[in-house]
């Protein structure tokens, strides 16, 4: 099975962006040494400790700075932008690093509604709007958009493939309607995992770009060689997790003996449901965990979240994965 890498650039306590950013690159260029298939990066704003508010930036950064691992976005929120930038700026990227470029679409606005109507300038986008907004974007990629009067340089008729991510139902309607691969969040909204994924395999219709389902999940993955220290490094992700909970946006933690009195039994229960796709521990340990979540929904490609304080731990954390699924 194909496994892969999602990455926000979080800011580690007492670091800046220019760390997170550092650290993104190592992480890419070792994931492309194991063998990973792609590594993407989301769109968040107003967030202080999550350095991916540009992913198209990053994206260029991570890819001059490997070599064949394909870079992309998990997602670009479309209802911040234009159809037409998103072309332009995913084209440039094509050009500059061919066979190498995902463009990965969210409507979900990636921040709060007030720092959401400052992206948007006043416009005023709605989630009924986005499907017309994809298909303004694939005719922008598109050879017969040659005589239209806006055409988006050099995007046109570049094969840039278009994924679609999303936590619902409706986004599983929209993807199996378009014929596109599709990204599910179940490393924070697991809740209709099955259901969605079922429904996209059940309803798929092919496209040009797709002729049969292939569906993403992305998980979080905490790697170690003993249970004890995989769990002991999960405390910083659960402290990051934290900040979802409590709407703030903490930065990453050095990670901690014991959770007792960082959060509280109801914030701790949240956290437990909310991140229900988390998978922790050894290589031994992990094996019937993935084997189990295998059987509950069929797979074609595993997403991994590692989110990890320690830069050396979480590429341990990577081999382990990457020895476990490859």
């Amino acid at each position: 099975m194909p496994y892969s890498l999602l990455d926000l650039a979080i800011i580690r306590e007492h670091y800046d962006a220019n760390d997170a950013y550092e650290r993104s690159l190592q992480v890419a260029r070792h994931a492309e040494k194991l063998g990973y298939t792609r590594m993407w990066l989301a769109e968040h704003h107003n967030m202080a400790n999550v350095g991916s508010s540009s992913p198209q930036i990053l994206i260029g950064y991570l890819a001059s700075g490997t070599s064949t691992l394909r870079i992309g976005s998990g997602g670009i929120m479309l209802p911040n932008h234009s159809p037409l930038i998103i072309a332009e700026q995913f084209g440039t990227l094509a050009t500059l690093y061919p066979n190498r470029i995902d463009l990965g679409l969210g409507r979900a606005p990636g921040t709060d509604q007030t720092t959401a109507t400052a992206l948007r300038r006043g416009r005023q986008e709605s989630v009924q709007e986005f499907p017309s907004d994809l298909d303004d974007l694939q005719r922008y990629f598109s050879e017969k958009n040659l005589d239209s009067k806006v055409r988006a340089f050099p995007a046109e008729g570049l094969d840039v493939p278009i994924y679609l991510l999303g936590s619902s139902m409706s986004s599983a309607v929209l993807a199996s309607q378009k014929g596109l691969p599709y990204a599910f969040a179940s490393h924070f909204a697991p809740g209709y995992l099955i259901n969605a994924s079922q429904y996209y395999r059940e309803n798929f219709q092919p496209s040009e770009q797709q002729a049969t389902p292939y569906f993403i999940s992305c998980v979080n993955v905490i790697a170690a060689d003993t249970d004890e220290e995989a769990h002991f490094l999960a405390t910083s992700f659960y402290q990051s997790a934290l900040g979802i909970i409590r709407g703030k946006s903490y930065p990453m933690k050095k990670p901690v003996k014991s959770m007792d009195g960082i959060w509280s039994d109801p914030e701790a229960a949240a956290i437990q449901n909310m991140m229900a796709c988390t998978f922790i521990g050894t290589k031994e340990t992990l094996k019937p965990q993935f084997e189990s979540f295998f059987k509950q929904v069929e797979v074609d490609e595993l997403m991994v979240s590692t989110n990890i304080y320690d830069t050396e731990k979480r590429l341990k954390s990577l081999e382990i994965t990457a020895e476990v699924l490859g």
